[in-house]
Formats: C-alpha cells, sequence, structure tokens
C-alpha cells in the first residue's frame, strides 16, 4: 500500500508541474501536442481536444511538447502563429517558470492544509539531564517546565536551543516547578556538532532531552498563511543550499538519493500519517520546483537561460551550441539518475 501511495505521490507532482506548464502555454496560445506523465513507451493515452495526454512506462518525470519545441532535438523549430517559437523570449521565460511555479505552489497549499490539520510540536519539559552538565550543575530537574530563556518566552521545546545559542555567556532559564517558580542561572557547554549537511560546527548545549509531552498546534486563516509561506521558503532554502553543498564538495556524491530512496521515504511517511506524508510531499514538491530551475540545459533553468540569451542579445543562440549543450544537459541528468539509483542500490544491500 505504502508503495501505490509514493507512486501516486509522485505523479500527482510532475502531473502538477506539467500542468503549470500546460496552463500558461495555452493562456499565451501555444498548442501543446503532448501531455505526458512519465517517459519512454506510451501506456495509455487519449486526445482531449487538440492535445494528447498520455502515461508512459517509465515514472521518472513526465513532458509538455509545444508546438516548435522538443527537448529531445532543440532543431525542430515552427514559427507558426500557435507555436512556442513564435512567442516572445519574457513569455516563453512566462511559460517555463510555471512548472516550478505550481511545484512550489502546491507546498504552500499542503502546509497550508497541514495547519489546520495540526501541527504536533514538543512542550518544553525537561526529561532527562545528563550529569556533570549545566543543567544538572544549576538544579535542573526532569519534569521542569521551561518558561523562558534571557527573558523570551518559550513555547515549544524547539525554541529552547535556538535562544540558548542566540547569545554569548550566562544563561537565565525561568522553570515551572511543583506549581513554583524558580529561575536559575546556567553557562551553556561549547560543543563541536555536526548541521544536516555533515559539516562541523559549534554550539551551545546545557545538556537537558525532552520529556516527550506534545501538543497539536492548529493555526488560523491569516497565520496558516503566515506558516505556509515560512516552511514553503524554509524548504527551498534548504534545497538550494543541499544543492551548493553538493557542488562544492561538503556533501559527498554517495549522499544523492534515487526514485528507489524517494518511494521509500515516501511510503514510510504515508504509514506515520497524513500529515507526515503532506510534510513530506511539500517537501518533494519544492525540491521538484528547485532543481528544475538548475541552469542546466535539459532542464526548465537551462531554458530560461537560453530565453534570457535570446532577450538581451536580440538574437536567438547559435541552434548547434544549442543542440549541443542539450545534449550535454541530457547526459547530466542521466548520469545523475544512474548515480541515485546506484547509492539506493548500495543502500539496500548494506542494510
Amino acid at each position: 500500500m505504502g508503495f501505490i501511495v509514493a507512486l501516486l505521490v509522485l505523479s500527482v507532482l510532475i502531473f502538477v508541474h506539467e500542468l503549470g506548464h500546460f496552463t500558461a502555454a495555452r493562456f499565451l496560445g501555444v498548442h501543446v501536442e503532448v501531455f505526458s506523465i512519465g517517459f519512454g513507451k506510451k501506456l495509455y493515452s487519449k486526445m482531449i481536444g487538440s492535445t494528447r495526454w498520455q502515461i508512459s512506462a517509465i515514472p521518472l518525470g513526465g513532458y509538455v511538447r509545444m508546438k516548435g519545441q522538443d527537448d529531445t532535438d532543440p532543431t525542430k523549430i515552427s514559427y507558426d502563429v500557435d507555436s512556442y517559437n513564435s512567442k516572445s523570449p519574457w513569455q516563453r521565460i512566462i511559460i517555463l517558470l510555471a512548472g516550478p511555479f505550481a511545484n512550489f505552489l502546491t507546498a504552500f497549499v499542503l502546509y497550508f492544509a497541514i495547519s489546520h490539520l495540526g501541527v504536533p510540536k514538543l512542550l518544553p519539559y525537561v526529561g532527562e539531564v545528563s550529569k556533570d552538565t549545566p543543567a544538572f550543575v544549576s538544579g535542573l530537574q526532569t519534569n521542569d517546565k521551561i518558561l523562558s530563556v534571557d527573558g523570551k518566552e518559550v513555547k515549544y521545546w524547539e525554541e529552547i536551543g535556538r535562544f540558548i545559542n542566540q547569545n554569548d555567556g550566562n544563561v537565565i532559564i525561568d522553570i515551572e516547578r511543583d506549581h513554583k517558580l524558580l529561575r536559575l542561572s546556567l553557562v551553556p557547554k561549547v560543543i563541536e556538532d555536526q548541521n544536516m549537511f555533515g559539516e562541523k560546527i559549534t554550539r551551545r548545549v546545557i545538556g537537558i532531552s525532552p520529556l516527550g509531552k506534545q501538543t497539536t498546534v492548529y493555526f488560523g486563516f491569516f497565520d496558516g498563511l503566515d506558516y505556509a509561506w515560512e516552511q514553503t521558503k524554509q524548504s527551498s532554502l534548504m534545497i538550494i543550499q543541499g544543492v551548493e553543498k553538493l557542488i562544492t564538495g561538503v556533501v559527498g556524491a554517495d549522499k544523492i538519493g534515487g526514485i528507489i530512496t524517494i518511494v521509500d521515504v515516501t511510503a514510510q511517511a504515508s504509514h506515520a500519517g497524513i500529515v507526515a506524508l503532506f510534510f513530506f510531499t511539500a517537501l518533494i514538491s519544492v525540491n521538484l520546483g528547485v532543481l528544475n530551475l538548475l541552469p542546466i540545459p535539459a532542464l526548465d533553468g537551462g531554458h530560461i537561460l537560453f530565453n534570457l540569451y535570446e532577450w538581451i542579445r536580440r538574437k536567438a543562440p547559435n541552434e548547434a551550441i544549442m543542440y549541443r549543450m542539450t545534449v550535454a544537459g541530457w547526459g547530466i541528468l542521466l548520469g545523475l539518475m544512474v548515480l541515485g539509483l546506484y547509492n539506493d542500490i548500495n543502500r539496500l544491500w548494506s542494510n
């Protein structure tokens, strides 16, 4: 069942991305010849209006083939009034941006839905207090509720570490214990740690873990919009940073995951409940949006660069060069797909 849910999630996100391109193209008067979910051999197709809608055998993406635009052969050009090539560069850029925009919008809608379904949050109750730590020395105890850190009100556990690391020096913590208010002064310990990208960082800790008490936070309409915006923005920045770390070598190529990893994690999220599934689906959607904007010729970002060049220089790029760059772009994408699949198989074999 988890596999079916994962396949449905991927298919919906691909559909949404291509629907963005399709909608913008039709709005600007471009004839769309094919709308395909998947690549390779055609499994099912149906003509709706003047467009052939189809499902193909390899569910690793999809495409919208517009009149005068073919990624497999950039030299196939048409200048009919309803062709992609007859449109101005800025109109083509709108069509190209519409796909990633649809993914960002989908993530926003999912995060907005989560804000109303309820966001699980850990409450700031102290669980284990490690020996010989600042918390232990100060007298912090299990079941203490942390009310504030340096005068900043603490509502949820996640805020404690953030507030502790905002300043240097001593930390003043207000707690509630047995219906009494207490104030403690601690000197956090500086430790070496790693961030999500494996980079060495230093952070201040006091030596406590959460008790595990949690609540579900429900947002109103406008607060939900703010929450959805912040989550979409943070997810996008995290993926952009991840790409940057990969390019600069901070994150190794062995960390690249392929379709097996995506399906596996999506299936696990589906078992964890609708909120977890929505969270992960939103993250994948943002991922698709960001990655499709990369300046690789076979992707939307590469085509946007070509059109920006034409817009600025007032002449189209050389067809032969554009063809070679597009072929090279497909080579890069196929290489990344093979690498991701290889890493997936290695991880499965190791497990």
